[in-house]
């Protein structure tokens, strides 16, 4: 699956947009029960990694860099009936990684 991205101190950010449609993509829905994940962004090796959502001045700051990429991102995100979650790609640590 392609997903764009930004990237907040070499952390990947992306939308949780269901294209067009109203709800949430099965994609994000998957990794709420299941944050952990490895990602491939183009130029780089694989990555492990824990899907997180952004909450509070965190997602406010993050959505406003992303408005400012897409400046249609905030009357689309209006129409819908469910908040646009933001989620941060943050690095496994290889510790937790042992006991998973």
């Amino acid at each position: 699956m392609i997903v764009g991205y930004i990237e907040d101190r070499s952390v990947p950010v992306v939308l949780a947009m269901n294209g067009w449609e109203d709800g949430h993509p099965a994609w994000w829905l998957n990794l709420e029960a299941h944050p952990d994940a490895v990602i491939h962004l183009r130029g780089s090796s694989e990555r492990p990694v824990r899907a997180r959502p952004a909450e509070g001045e965190e997602r406010d700051r993050l959505w406003q860099r992303w408005s400012e990429i897409d400046e249609g991102l905030d009357a689309y995100a209006d129409s819908r009936s469910v908040d646009t979650p933001v989620i941060l790609f943050e690095p496994r640590d290889a510790a937790t990684d042992a006991t998973i």
